[in-house]
């Protein structure tokens, strides 16, 4: 009987070790999730693991080679809890896999940025401006105030450019 377990992996090797490991003939699974990182001074959006540094293999207990995994390029380690690997339940992995669009990323609930809410808008012509949050509109679309020289102004932006305060 399979179960998952979980491999830590070397910095920034996570989508490395998956395909070594894939090479080797495991089943491995590394789920993606958007990120925004900042390159030259700028955010952008990516792609990246939703859980830096770690990843999921399935393994027998019984029948597969746990040997090779720890000297996998990419691979720190097995995560382990006291001398037992440890074990993630199938049902979270299921759950994962479940909420990916059709390229395998994750859809993740929206940020969820409440009415009266400051935040700070991260790129664009205002950036580095805080704004008070006023509501969502269509989708990945919010409605801002933004405050210039005494006046307040309404902006709509893509909620990907703003960032909680908080």
């Amino acid at each position: 009987m399979k179960a998952w377990y979980l491999i830590h992996s070397k910095p920034r090797l996570e989508a490395v070790a998956s395909e070594q490991l894939q090479r080797q003939g495991y089943e491995t699974y590394l789920p993606l999730a958007p990120v925004r990182r900042r390159k030259r001074g700028r955010m952008f959006s990516d792609v990246g693991p939703m859980f830096p540094r770690y990843l999921f293999i399935h393994l027998s207990d019984k029948t597969d080679d746990w040997g090779p995994i720890r000297s996998t390029i990419g691979v720190a380690n097995l995560v382990r809890f006291a001398q037992s690997p440890a074990r993630v339940p199938d049902n979270l992995i299921e759950a994962l896999k479940q909420r990916e669009d059709s390229k395998g990323v994750q859809i993740l609930a929206s940020t969820g940025f409440e009415q009266g809410e400051k935040v700070r808008i991260a790129e664009g012509p205002f950036e580095g401006y805080e704004a008070i949050f006023q509501a969502h509109t269509s989708k990945d679309r919010v409605i801002l105030l933004l405050q210039i020289a005494e006046k307040q102004i309404s902006l709509k932006l893509d909620e990907s450019l703003i960032e909680s305060l908080a």
